[in-house]
């Protein structure tokens, strides 16, 4: 598979086109989600999401996906990854944070969560949308099981909603700590969320992951602080997925998720308590396999 890095061939001009986020998607009004916090954001459209970003952490706060199962088509994959002309490139964390280590950019928007359309032509274009800088963060280049399940989980929910409605809305975005470890310009997440809305029974419900890749060390600032003092990646562990609370989701990150909280379908204890990485609240579920996920309350 060809890795290519490639300055933006998309005008400015030509995203302002695109729509983004549909509130209205699910047939009950979602609105896409803002911080807690005053920091300074700014909000880009694409096909079929948007991205709310962080300028000084050069990262997504979080982004906001409209996922119509029953219009997903399958397209080749474009890897050509660009800076948005719409944000100085020096706000995005582009090549220089990926370059010659074991580092992914890892997406906000899964790629195949993002290929649907009325027509093929449709599901390219959001496929190629999904290849900005903005809409990644670093993750650990390992696979494992951790990992699958992330991946998974738009697809098994998809799939559990198909007799109610197959549409899903997708909030996702990293967690984004004052002390991640610093690399290249950037502080690197240790942590990634993900909360899914969709209609059961013709009601709003929601549910909401955590996904680690801290390493379980005692020492973890220990680490963190002599591989940054080296010039090294930062120390990240086997990825391990977790069912959280919504509630628990919008303490970590400062993203109001009031609605959603209260449609959540885990029905466990909220600590609204942010845990620093590597540790877990007693409400968070561990999953092993994607038949793990509690879906009713």
């Amino acid at each position: 598979m060809t890795d290519l890095f490639a300055e933006s061939t998309v005008s400015a001009a030509e995203l302002e086109g695109r729509r983004g986020f549909d509130p209205g998607f699910l047939g009950v009004d979602v609105p896409m989600p803002g911080l807690a916090t005053t920091l300074p954001t700014m909000l880009l459209h694409y096909l079929h999401y948007s991205v709310l970003m962080r300028p000084d952490r050069r990262f997504a706060a979080l982004t906001a996906l409209n996922l119509d199962g029953s219009k997903l088509l399958t397209v080749d994959r474009s890897d050509r990854w660009k800076f948005d002309p719409r944000l100085a490139a020096e706000l995005q964390a582009g090549p220089p944070v990926y370059a010659n280590n074991d580092l992914d950019r890892g997406h906000l928007v899964m790629r195949a969560s993002s290929t649907w359309g009325a027509t093929k032509d449709e599901a390219g274009k959001a496929e190629a949308d999904t290849f900005f800088f903005t809409n990644a963060a670093p993750q650990a280049a390992t696979f494992n099981q951790g990992r699958e399940l992330w991946l998974g989980l738009e697809e098994y929910l998809q799939e559990h909603a198909a007799g109610f409605d197959r549409r899903l809305v997708v909030l996702a975005g990293p967690v984004l700590e004052p002390t991640d470890p610093p690399y290249r310009g950037v502080r690197v997440p240790l942590r990634f969320w993900k909360v899914v809305a969709f209609l059961q029974d013709g009601a709003l419900a929601a549910t909401g992951y955590l996904l680690d890749q801290s390493p379980m060390v005692d020492d973890l600032q220990g680490a963190i602080a002599e591989a940054a003092a080296a010039g090294h990646v930062p120390p990240l562990g086997p990825f391990r997925t977790f069912q959280v609370p919504i509630a628990d989701v919008a303490a970590l990150t400062g993203v109001v998720l009031d609605q959603l909280a209260l449609v959540d379908r885990l029905g466990a204890p909220v600590t609204g308590v942010a845990p620093p990485p590597g540790q877990v609240s007693t409400g968070w579920k561990a999953l092993a396999t994607l038949e793990d996920v509690v879906l009713t309350d």
